[in-house]
């Protein structure tokens, strides 16, 4: 079954322990956790202090995306807070291997990220050596824009490459439950929704939306 990873962005960061509360209860399978940098993408997020407190009251995953110009810099702030996966965008990285072996360092799974106009081809050569691969369907930096039609190809061509190996493959952007079906049958393992999961008055009702279930 997929995974619902609820994008903390979209909470309302003035009662976060609430939030998370409600979203454990709601059946939510991992938290996302945005960190960006004003250069990378035009927005200012969340610090490794937030994400610590936040993991004192959550048995939940936290998975980080990494959306920073220099996310060597940020790697060891981000583990030592106690992120489960951690995921950095190809675009940023000079070394990825150097990167990669930075984040397995901290016994932490790794994830690499593309943006939308990224050829997923770039990445094939460090399959082997990560656990995830995050697709964007839209391009980073702020929530509620639209799904790029054109994603659920590239979720297909990631499939097919990924092959056999244990990788996740996660997309993150513009997921709603009139577009999740076609990523799940694309094959995404797990999908990062925002404004789907927190608009409404029903986190339940939006992550049983976003699997398909009745």
């Amino acid at each position: 079954m997929v995974k619902i990873a609820p994008s903390l962005l979209s909470a309302n960061s003035a009662s976060f322990g609430k939030e998370l509360s409600d979203l454990e209860t709601a059946g939510a399978d991992l938290l996302h956790f945005d960190v960006m940098d004003g250069h990378f993408v035009p927005n200012l997020t969340f610090g490794p202090k937030i994400l610590k407190e936040l993991k004192k009251i959550s048995s939940l995953d936290f998975d980080v995306h990494l959306m920073v110009t220099n996310p060597d810099a940020c790697i060891p702030w981000f583990a030592e807070a106690g992120a489960d996966f951690i995921s950095f965008h190809i675009e940023t990285s000079t070394d990825p291997i150097k990167t990669i072996q930075l984040i397995k360092n901290y016994k932490i799974k790794v994830g690499l990220t593309l943006k939308p106009n990224t050829d997923i081809k770039s990445i094939t050569p460090y399959f082997d050596l990560i656990d995830l691969v995050l697709i964007m369907g839209v391009q980073p930096g702020f929530g509620g824009q639209k799904f790029f039609p054109d994603t659920v190809d590239r979720i297909q061509l990631a499939k097919k490459l990924i092959g056999s190996r244990p990788i996740l493959l996660e997309v993150d952007g513009g997921i709603n439950s009139q577009n999740a079906s076609a990523c799940i049958k694309a094959g995404a393992d797990i999908l990062v929704a925002g404004t789907s999961v927190f608009s409404g008055n029903s986190y339940a009702e939006n992550i049983k939306a976003l699997r398909g279930d009745k």
